[in-house]
């Protein structure tokens, strides 16, 4: 009897041994797999479309709840108005996940290289972007393609533009201006010389406002949109 558990034990050892030996040889590539398909469910494939009527900031909302929930988030940990941050990714991406400028042609016809880094929902740059994760300690998780993320790097970084260089969040030409042409850049007003840019910023204040007119109006539906929320404490 003793010689029969004694084989059994050993087989069981013997199995377990093996289970471990394949799960060291086999399980990192496998959870390297699985974790490159969902990073690309999660930030390309399911990506949302565009809403369809961009136009009113209440239709987006309706057709993306969720959006608002990150709008307000940014707008409680870093000031910029919901309207204000809808307006720039309008004009910034059309509200595409992966937007980026188009290539230059070589020699007219071939496709090339891109004028910037500008990626996604913000357009964010590659510098830009490094120091905002840098600055809140965010994790290769944190992509341009999430509307989280580029409406909380919208947020941060119009707070350092308010912070830096005075302008007011009710400002939005003025936030804009900074956004587009860097801190730096607007010190200098080195907008003063382009004038589409200046014509650009004039537009995202007319949308920002509109934005904000249209908010007023139906913004209730969207602080107690889930089924765990109710009025008090979502208003």
């Amino acid at each position: 009897m003793r010689k029969k558990r004694t084989r059994k034990t050993k087989s069981r050892q013997l199995a377990l041994e093996t289970w471990k030996s394949r799960a060291r040889w086999y399980g990192l590539p496998m959870l390297g797999l699985l974790m490159g398909l969902w990073a690309t469910l999660r930030f390309s494939l399911l990506a949302p479309d565009p809403p369809a009527n961009p136009e009113n900031i209440c239709e987006i909302f309706r057709e993306h709840p969720v959006w608002y929930d990150y709008a307000n988030d940014s707008r409680q940990r870093w000031g910029t108005p919901i309207a204000t941050q809808l307006a720039f990714v309008y004009y910034e991406s059309s509200f595409r996940s992966h937007a980026r400028p188009p290539r230059t042609l070589l020699w007219g016809f071939i496709p090339w290289t891109r004028p910037t880094t500008a990626y996604g929902y913000a357009q964010a740059l590659d510098p830009a972007w490094r120091e905002y994760l840098q600055a809140n300690g965010e994790g290769w998780f944190t992509v341009r393609t999430d509307m989280e993320h580029a409406l909380d790097f919208v947020g941060w970084y119009n707070q350092l533009s308010h912070r830096q260089l005075g302008i007011p969040f009710s400002a939005p030409r003025k936030l804009y201006l900074a956004y587009h042409e860097g801190r730096g850049g607007y010190a200098r007003r080195s907008f003063e010389e382009k004038p589409d840019v200046m014509d650009l910023a004039a537009r995202v204040q007319t949308r920002a406002f509109r934005y904000d007119n249209q908010l007023k109006t139906c913004e209730q539906e969207f602080q107690c949109w889930r089924w765990y929320q109710f009025w008090p404490f979502c208003g």
